[in-house]
């Protein structure tokens, strides 16, 4: 029988195997930032390079070994073919400046050689020259240092070097081997719910055609469940090697967790991870990954391979508490080895950001140049809109730049003197801005950019005042980001500069439709499944999360009984800002009262900011206070602007407390109790939302408008009204969470009855009722009457 194979790339395999030392922040990571920058400087290199310079050659090498094949793969920057022999040039784009480098790093000629070797093994070369080519980024000055090789010294160490990985080959196998067998005993772990098996179905044929897909599906669907068994069915069939659960919320990483351990019940052997940020896991009280502060960051490098394959063979259990017990056990970094584990993992439920952020991206999975068989899961897929234009949008201070001139002013004259010239650009720019000017382009100061990185980067490398280099390590990220950002800057961008109103000035580079950034990772995959209780328009999230024409799109139904939910929609009341004042805060806070008294229970009112929750929370007390000798007593609890973790528990253990009296909760739409809270039964039996949500008007969203507006697409929908009334659908997805569920929801704004809003609304909204202040009370009694 054939031997299974093993494929990774020569970059990948030199990275992994020749890692040594410590974890060390103080050494600025530019030079990796250089290399996803440089493929301009590449071509550019190339294509001086003459007829005798073959560029981009790929390359492929065979190795068998016990029990696999592994196949390398690379492709070497150029091979110079010449009557003297023939050299491989591997390209480096640097920011240090060139004199400084005594020789090539040793994982930069490692890649090189193993591309000389490859080369000479498949053309029968007794001897071949090796050439690594360094050019500063800012300067494009070139340094090259050149070798030669014989063929019987290269092929003893590429031998050597590759027999230090073929433990990790072998695992890979024999692991693969044995989870795809047990996924063919995996069922679906529920009776499927109506709607439910369409859904699982639609997922695994997505996945079959490598295609996308938009999922609304309202509470209760179990979505969860319904992506993630089709996609572990497909791993099993191999249509792909690595699931990504990605979430916006920590709340929702732990369903999907928890999803699959419904499946390890039935003897699925599949190993999952769930990433948690380093500020968490750190065992330090402070994050400083330097190895004189931590001792875990020293000498991690020299231990974690160890760490990583021991935890490997001996559990398929890769929980936080088992990854902690073996960081500490090998004195490695928890974080950066659960990083490490995660490439030998079958799933990976993480964060939007380690996989799309151009800062934070899991490197190993979406570097430059690599790809692979990834199925993508995107939970709550609404957020990723928004999470998206953030990433993908970066912005210089004025103030930033002069801050940092002040700190190094008697320190380094060069750094300086960069920095001045930058701020002597941007003050120009300031001079001609009246509040805010959108411009054309910010190339030039781009440029100043690249060459301030170059003198950060030298002064970050001989720096050792501890204070003084985090001050400027965190500026020289501002810079970096700007400069990766321009990069990406085509006609999805608006690049604007702003007086703000506190005096400080900015250009920011704006990403309106994130939609093609997000492409560029996705595409490193085979197939993406966005999902989400609230995705409508459908439309809207298609344009702004995707740039495929054949997407597919499916809507699933409410599996709830649209009879144990009274939906009402208050046409008296409106948050207009025309319209709000005392009077209006009083028929809120009346809504509020009849609603609360209507029946005992637990309710919870959004509000469109904190400043409109403040003013109708001080007209219900009011209110209260003549109510409660006749009507009796109400409870109420309203959320702060800044909650911790434990004031956010405190804040929700208020709804699982037995009471005699109704709870009113205040919170704010969009807010952190407004999405991935779970209060099912009695815990919450209703949701008064007020208004529509909107987003303030602002800059950016008045700049959104424009945008889609000059694009034929409707620019009010797309930056206020579609976001706005997501957060009112995922306010009112608080109420109903099981079948045994029985709830209220009142839309409590006389805009819900305009055709634009309600043509978001979901299908089970459609039989709703109309009702004022003074006759909602009736409306909600009956109701509760005729459970």
């Amino acid at each position: 029988m054939e031997q299974p194979v093993v494929r990774i790339s020569v970059r990948s395999l030199v990275e992994f195997i020749l890692r040594s030392g410590d974890i060390d922040n103080r050494i600025a990571a530019a030079d990796k930032d250089a290399m996803q920058l440089g493929s301009k400087i590449h071509r550019k290199i190339q294509r001086r390079m003459g007829a005798d310079y073959r560029a981009e050659v790929p390359l492929r090498y065979e190795i068998v070994c016990q029990g696999c094949r592994m196949l390398l793969e690379g492709r070497a920057d150029g091979i110079i073919e010449t009557e003297k022999g023939v050299i491989i040039d591997e390209i480096k784009g640097v920011f240090k400046e060139l004199k400084f480098l005594e020789g090539p790093a040793e994982v930069h000629l490692a890649q090189a050689r193993c591309y000389a070797y490859i080369y000479a093994s498949q053309n029968g070369l007794s001897e071949i020259g090796v050439q690594m080519t360094y050019c500063n980024m800012e300067t494009e000055e070139i340094r090259r240092f050149q070798s030669a090789y014989p063929f019987e010294e290269l092929k003893s160490w590429f031998e050597e070097l590759v027999g230090k990985y073929e433990k990790w080959a072998r695992y890979q196998v024999q692991w693969r081997e044995k989870r795809n067998a047990s996924i063919k005993g995996v069922e679906f772990p529920f009776s499927y719910r109506e709607g439910q098996k369409d859904l699982v179905v639609a997922v695994y044929r997505t996945i079959l055609r490598k295609k996308k897909l938009f999922i609304q599906a309202p509470t209760g669907v179990g979505k969860t469940i319904a992506t993630l068994f089709p996609a572990v069915k497909a791993v099993g069939e191999g249509l792909g090697e690595k699931i990504f659960y990605l979430t916006a919320k920590t709340i929702t990483r732990t369903v999907a967790w928890q999803a699959f351990g419904q499946l390890r019940e039935q003897a699925l052997c599949m190993k999952v991870i769930v990433l948690t940020a380093k500020e968490k896991i750190c065992f330090c009280e402070e994050t400083n990954c330097n190895p004189d502060y931590c001792p875990y960051a020293k000498g991690h490098y020299d231990r974690v391979n160890d760490a990583v394959y021991e935890l490997l063979v001996s559990s398929d259990e890769m929980s936080r508490e088992l990854l902690e017990d073996q960081a500490r056990k090998r004195r490695v970094c928890p974080h950066e080895m659960s990083l490490d584990v995660s490439t030998w993992v079958d799933a990976v439920v993480c964060d939007y950001n380690y996989v799309f952020d151009p800062n934070a991206h899991l490197r190993r999975f979406f570097g430059e140049g690599v790809k692979g068989e990834y199925l993508f899961l995107i939970d709550e897929a609404h957020n990723l809109v928004e999470r998206g234009r953030e990433m993908y949008s970066a912005q210089i201070y004025k103030e930033d730049v002069l801050k940092i001139k002040r700190l190094v002013k008697t320190e380094d004259a060069g750094l300086c003197k960069e920095l001045e010239d930058l701020n002597r650009n941007l003050l120009l720019m300031k001079r001609e801005c009246d509040g805010y000017r959108v411009l054309n382009s910010a190339s030039h100061i781009y440029l100043k950019c690249l060459r301030l990185m170059a003198e950060l980067e030298r002064f970050l490398e001989e720096c050792r005042e501890d204070v003084l280099r985090r001050e400027v390590l965190e500026f020289y990220f501002q810079i970096r980001m700007f400069v990766g950002i321009h990069e990406c800057v085509d006609e999805n961008y608006v690049i604007y500069s702003e007086l703000e109103e506190k005096g400080y000035f900015k250009i920011r580079l704006f990403c309106v439709n994130p939609a093609v950034n997000l492409k560029k990772f996705l595409d490193k995959g085979n197939s993406t499944v966005f999902f989400s209780a609230t995705l409508l328009p459908i439309q809207y999230y298609k344009k702004l999360l995707s740039t495929g024409t054949e997407d597919y799109a499916i809507y699933a139904e409410s599996p709830f009984d649209v009879k144990n939910r009274l939906l009402l929609i208050g046409c008296d009341v409106s948050t207009k800002y025309t319209r709000r004042g005392e009077e209006m805060y009083q028929k809120y806070a009346e809504y509020l009262l009849e609603t609360a008294y209507a029946k005992t229970g637990n309710y919870i009112a959004f509000f469109p900011s904190y400043r409109f929750m403040e003013a109708v929370y001080d007209a219900f007390i009011l209110r209260l206070s003549w109510e409660r000798g006749q009507r009796g007593d109400l409870d109420y609890v309203m959320q702060s602007q800044y909650m911790s973790e434990e004031a956010r528990e405190i804040f929700l253990e208020n709804f699982e407390e037995e009471r005699k009296v109704s709870l009113v909760g205040f919170c704010v739409m969009g807010g952190i109790f407004s999405e991935g809270i779970d209060l099912t039964g009695d815990q919450l039996i209703g949701a008064m939302l007020v208004g529509t949500g909107l987003p303030q008007v602002c800059r950016e969203r008045e700049l959104l408008k424009d945008y889609f507006d000059r694009r034929g697409s409707k620019g009010f929908d797309y930056a206020y009204l579609y976001p706005g009334m997501n957060k009112v659908m995922q306010s009112a997805g608080r109420v109903i969470r099981t079948d045994e569920d029985r709830g209220v929801v009142l839309l409590l704004d006389e805009r819900f009855l305009d055709r634009r809003y309600q043509e978001t609304f979901p299908r089970e909204w459609r039989g709703y009722e109309l009702c004022q202040a003074m006759n909602a009370a009736d409306r909600m009694q009956k109701f509760w009457d005729s459970l």
